[in-house]
């Protein structure tokens, strides 16, 4: 018998995500969260398999191994960059940006949290659902000031929709855009502060509309877990001097371009000196 909690594979669309169950009704439809992918879906439970932590699928493996392989790319660039600086003059005061990030999944800030802190980036994380990041987000922003804020969760398009543009046929959407309205009422200047908004298949044009520097998904394809991660990081670590192309800001993401777009952004990073 399946339960809350299991990992499953959808055996109608074969086998190719794995999800959470997150809810069973008494009708026997489940209630998926992706487990990678920031997605939900429904599906009866003859159709899905339930997979067990030692067996692995070909799409975790490839994307496992990129977000090992961007960590350490990244780092390395970081450490060639402070070699060189340091042989021209001396250490220097460094003040990277600050992350708020709102995560509908309990899980995926738990994961996200964890890839902030391999790549030294300071965050305060609240796991709050979707539907709550409107009334929450003012108060969150008066109280911790940050540079770049993460609006996310799970997100997904009704079954059989035609139309696109109509906020009703998304599960979150309409949160996303509500937050990030209010949020640009608190900051208007999108270099101040910088807002990544929405998850799995979301409304692109809306939160673009509403706000965001950076949204998903342009072509409502499914994004990875930690690609708010990937954009903070660049835009935390780049200069402040610097002005960035969306194809700069894009380049560690796993999904790329086409799960999310926006506008170029300024960097958030400083430097001062003396050191202390």
């Amino acid at each position: 018998m399946l339960k809350v909690g299991d990992i499953v594979a959808r055996k109608s669309y074969g086998k190719d995500l794995l999800f959470r169950i997150i809810e069973i009704n008494r009708y026997g439809i489940v209630k998926l969260a992706g487990l990678n992918y920031r997605i939900l879906a429904d599906a009866p439970w003859e159709d899905l398999e339930k997979v067990y932590p030692d067996l692995s699928y070909a799409y975790d493996e490839i994307s496992i191994q990129k977000v090992e392989k961007n960590i350490r790319s990244i780092l390395k660039k970081r450490e060639e960059k402070d070699a060189n600086r340091n042989m021209t003059r001396n250490a220097i005061l460094k003040k990277p940006g600050k992350v708020l990030h709102l995560d509908g999944d309990s899980e995926y800030l738990k994961i996200c949290l964890e890839y902030y802190n391999k790549l030294n980036i300071q965050v305060i994380g609240k796991n709050i659902e979707e539907k709550e990041h409107p009334g929450r987000i003012l108060f969150l922003l008066r109280e911790y000031k940050p540079d770049i804020l993460v609006i996310t969760g799970h997100d997904s398009i009704v079954k059989g929709t035609k139309d696109y543009k109509d906020l009703s046929n998304y599960r979150n959407s309409k949160y996303f855009v509500e937050a990030v309205k209010k949020a640009r009422e608190y900051e208007p200047d999108m270099d101040q502060l910088v807002i990544f908004a929405g998850a799995c298949q979301s409304n692109y044009e809306a939160l673009i509309e509403a706000g965001a520097n950076f949204a998903s998904s342009p072509e409502r394809v499914m994004i990875h877990a930690l690609d708010p991660v990937f954009i903070c990081e660049k835009i935390a670590y780049s200069s402040v001097q610097n002005l960035l192309s969306i194809e700069d800001i894009l380049e560690n993401t796993i999904t790329g371009i086409k799960g999310i777009g926006g506008f170029q952004t300024r960097g958030k990073y400083r430097e001062g000196a003396p050191s202390y």
